[in-house]
């Protein structure tokens, strides 16, 4: 009677079906099952779930990071949904960290999502990104990044950084642990931090949002990918630990660059080794530093004004239908923005070019005896014209239009665009 030795199964060291799900990656030369095992166990945190952090999360989430921590204190608005590819119209309204996490456990249910709905400040941003080994800064406003910075820097953490304006992006990996020695010495050595590229921030007043500038929607899903993609990288060693900067032009031929980053300096407040680092992030007021808070471009634009200098929608709509009133309507906002909507018969020259040349009103509004309205989104544009007309010698009565034509939609016409 022979005996046979029983064969002893190896125990799968992932779930079994996780070796189909995440096969087409663990089959790659340098990743195999210990780089999906690494993402297993990873936690990363995604702080802003708009138009950068939605696709960042979607590639996370489906290469099978095991913890993803969504940091959002904004609601989902009709607006976002031409480039926030996690929301739609159903969850306006919703917290965008709600309905990122929603879609993520549609997308991975096996991944642990935590949502987080309170805005990030310098009270909360050390015991909320604490437990992640990975952040990624997919905000939009300066004060923000300058936490983010210094909170990873404090952390001893990465910081997976994208921005996207217009038909442009940039990516960039700060406080990133280095392969080749480049550090503060003393220090593991780690690339520069956001303060060593920009100690001082630019004035509130230079800084663009989408909301003023504009967008393409697949530029933030370019970089929001190529952010998920970094840390990847990162987490499964693949990265080969160089800090560069990436620019991206959508109407390049070529549409990447890469710049080498210069290393830490020993200067910086934040990482340096030579001056007082940034001591208690708690006690930082970032949005003084960064010189006040976003101008409210709406609330400046409904500034009254002295009295006559400045009209109300529903007085333009009496002056527009008054046929005893000689008056011209002067749009300046960007010819493209004019080309979307436009009050009829509105006369069109962009605010940079009266500027510029504020005598060109004398061909293009050569009449004095008609009263000039200057109109533009809202109403902020239109109040520096005036004056440059003004000041140009125009003669004539010159107005512009309270809160712009946004508040003409609101006040006097429904079904005038709002964009």
């Amino acid at each position: 009677m022979t005996s046979t030795a029983a064969s002893v199964e190896p125990i799968p060291e992932l779930p079994l079906e996780d070796y189909r799900r995440y096969g087409r990656q663990m089959i790659l030369d340098g990743f195999g099952l210990p780089g999906q095992l690494r993402l297993h166990n990873a936690s990363v945190a995604v702080v802003g779930a708009g138009g950068l952090g939605c696709p960042a999360l979607q590639y996370l989430a489906a290469a099978g990071v095991g913890t993803i921590g969504v940091i959002d204190h904004d609601s989902v608005e009709l607006s976002n949904l031409q480039r926030q590819v996690l929301h739609n119209k159903a969850r306006i309204g919703v917290s965008k960290a709600v309905s990122a996490a929603e879609a993520v456990r549609q997308i991975n249910s096996t991944v642990k999502i935590n949502p987080v709905v309170d805005a990030l400040t310098q009270a909360n941003a050390l015991e909320l990104l604490a437990p992640y080994d990975v952040i990624l800064d997919c905000t939009d406003n300066l004060p923000t990044r300058y936490l983010l910075s210094d909170t990873a820097v404090r952390l001893g953490r990465p910081l997976v950084s994208g921005a996207a304006q217009r038909f442009e992006g940039q990516l960039a990996i700060y406080n990133l642990p280095l392969k080749d020695d480049g550090g503060v010495e003393g220090s593991p050595p780690r690339g520069p931090c956001f303060r060593c590229l920009f100690p001082s921030p630019p004035a509130p007043d230079m800084v663009g949002s989408c909301e003023e500038l504009g967008v393409l929607g697949a530029v933030t899903g370019v970089i929001g990918n190529l952010q998920a993609l970094e840390t990847i990288k990162l987490l499964t060693g693949l990265h080969e630990g160089k800090p560069t900067l990436l620019m991206f032009n959508a109407l390049s031929t070529s549409p990447f660059r890469t710049v080498k980053l210069r290393n830490q300096r020993l200067t910086c407040a934040a990482c340096g080794s030579d001056s007082e680092r940034v001591g208690k992030i708690e006690d930082t007021d970032y949005v003084a530093f960064c010189g006040g808070a976003r101008p409210d471009w709406v609330s400046r634009g409904l500034i009254a004004g002295r009295d006559g200098d400045r009209v109300t929608p529903k007085e333009l709509r009496a002056s527009l239908d008054d046929p005893e009133q000689a008056i011209v309507v002067l749009d300046v906002r960007p010819r493209t923005e004019f080309g979307i909507c436009h009050l009829p018969g509105s006369l069109n020259i962009p605010i940079k070019e009266l500027l510029a040349n504020p005598s060109i009103h004398e061909t293009c509004l050569s009449t004095p005896d008609k009263t000039v309205y200057v109109v533009c989104r809202l109403g902020n544009d239109s109040q520096l014209a005036t004056d440059a007309l003004r000041e140009a010698g125009r003669t004539g009565a010159v107005k512009d239009l309270i809160g712009g034509l946004q508040a003409w939609t609101r006040d006097v016409d429904t079904n005038f665009p709002v964009y």
